[in-house]
């Protein structure tokens, strides 16, 4: 099984953006030395207590501190851009870290609805153009984009050896057959979805279209995890966890809404000791029939939440 790693940049009580930010470079460094695949970091937009807003430019100082983990995007949301830029970013990526980056695509606001309006005129129309920006995009990260002019071919450069490597994220049936009948590899977020996440999963490898002679369907499921020494450790951290995605700094007692928000969280948290998280792992591996599992965590503690990425790379990738 590989275990790869999604961070949102958590900013907990007490610390600043620049605190959590420099907390995911660490983070990924470590990830690299205990056998992580990958390390991509989330695209969020006003929403308290998160950091990653930008990743196309906490990458390149992630990079500058790693060498071999693959980096990418988790997702870059698309509507708000034109394909081209996009383009031009991740091949910019491409050209400074070879054979590392991936292109995590999306269709989420990723934020409020005051967010969304102050980044784009028209996100919804966009978002309805999904399947056409997609393609735009993968052909200028084929660097296959058609010009009218042919003297004069249009491409995002600088182009790569190694062209970044497009990922559709998703959480429906939509998403999927989008990354099936485009020919991209497929992230199905779990940890966000009520949803027959098998069935969508078996769907885009069904309708799998390859984009290049011998490419083939590939799929990575991302869970939500807490992992401590023991099973009332992780729950407590989880509680912690789940409490402060609602609340954040507010100490007044909880409402039954916001009691019935938390049970909903837990319910698509994988929590417990190394064993029981690694059992729920393979639970996981085999319902799907996919050799990569992602990892978000949203700890409080930036030690706790290391030592929960650390007690499951040693169940499971050090054995």
């Amino acid at each position: 099984m590989k275990l790869s790693i999604l961070d949102p940049s958590p900013v907990p009580s007490g610390q600043t953006p620049g605190d959590a930010l420099n907390q995911s470079v660490e983070l990924a460094r470590l990830a690299e030395n205990l056998g992580y695949t990958r390390f991509w970091m989330t695209e969020h937009h006003d929403l308290d207590g998160i950091a990653g807003s930008v990743p196309e430019v906490t990458l390149p100082y992630i990079g500058a501190h790693t060498s071999t983990i693959r980096l990418g995007t988790g997702a870059v949301l698309l509507p708000y851009y034109k394909p081209y830029k996009v383009a031009e970013i991740h091949n910019m990526l491409a050209t400074l870290f070879p054979g590392r980056i991936d292109l995590g695509i999306g269709r989420a606001p990723g934020g409020s609805a005051e967010a969304a309006n102050a980044l784009s005129d028209n996100f919804l129309q966009n978002a309805g153009k999904m399947p056409e920006l997609t393609r735009e995009l993968l052909q200028f990260i084929d660097d296959k984009y058609p010009s009218p002019n042919e003297h004069a071919p249009l491409s995002a450069s600088p182009v790569p050896e190694a062209a970044p490597a497009p990922w559709m994220l998703g959480t429906s049936r939509k998403s999927a057959m989008l990354a099936a009948e485009c020919g991209t590899a497929y992230a199905f977020a779990q940890f966000m979805s009520d949803k027959d996440g098998a069935g969508i999963v078996q769907q885009y490898r069904d309708h799998f279209i390859p984009r290049k002679l011998g490419e083939e369907s590939r799929v990575i499921v991302a869970v939500s995890a807490v992992c401590a020494q023991t099973s009332e450790q992780a729950e407590n951290i989880a509680y912690e966890s789940c409490k402060w995605s609602i609340r954040k700094e507010d100490t007044s007692p909880l409402t039954q809404e916001e009691k019935k928000r938390m049970a909903e969280m837990r319910q698509h948290m994988m929590v417990g000791n190394p064993a029981e998280i690694k059992e729920q792992l393979i639970a996981c591996q085999t319902n799907y029939g996919t050799d990569e599992i992602m990892i978000i965590s949203t700890i409080l503690s930036p030690e706790e939440r290391e030592e929960s990425y650390r007690r499951i790379a040693k169940e499971i990738l050090q054995q």
